[in-house]
């Protein structure tokens, strides 16, 4: 088994030296030895785990939960259930985002129909953000976790 430095490790996965560190920092992957030189030697197989974290942020999944993808992915058939019921949260997270988002897009498009730039004294758009007592047709407001 080939050791790799942190450079040829990012390279092969397609990320930057800071990524293959950060997720070192963070506990995703291993903190590799060292060569007498100082150099890390990380195994062949964090190339593949980095690809593997990549790919579950890519369909949205946080690093908490990718941690928790991380440690039922080597275990074969009896964490499907786990498995599928993360994937199943976070499907509903999306299909709630992109109510909200569509909310946000029916909301500002029913600005841009009322703004007629010039014809008015006054910007209909920036009316509708500066009233405080005025709440925009975009239903509630997201909690901090939700963003």
């Amino acid at each position: 088994m080939q050791a790799l430095t942190v450079g040829e490790v990012a390279k092969r996965a397609g990320v930057g030296s800071d990524t293959v560190r950060f997720y070192e920092r963070e506990g995703l992957i291993d903190k590799p030895p060292r060569r007498p030189s100082g150099y890390r030697q990380y195994p062949e197989e964090t190339v593949s785990l980095i690809r593997f974290i990549r790919r579950a942020q890519d369909l949205g999944f946080t690093l908490k939960e990718v941690d928790e993808l991380i440690s039922l992915r080597d275990g074969a058939n009896r964490h499907r259930g786990e498995v599928r019921a993360l994937a199943t949260s976070k499907l509903q997270d999306i299909d709630r985002k992109l109510t909200r988002l569509q909310a946000m897009r029916s909301a500002l498009a029913g600005m841009l129909e009322d703004c007629e730039c010039g014809a008015r004294p006054s910007c209909p758009i920036l009316a509708v953000l500066n009233d405080p007592d005025d709440e925009l047709p975009t239903q509630a407001r997201p909690s901090h976790d939700q963003q």
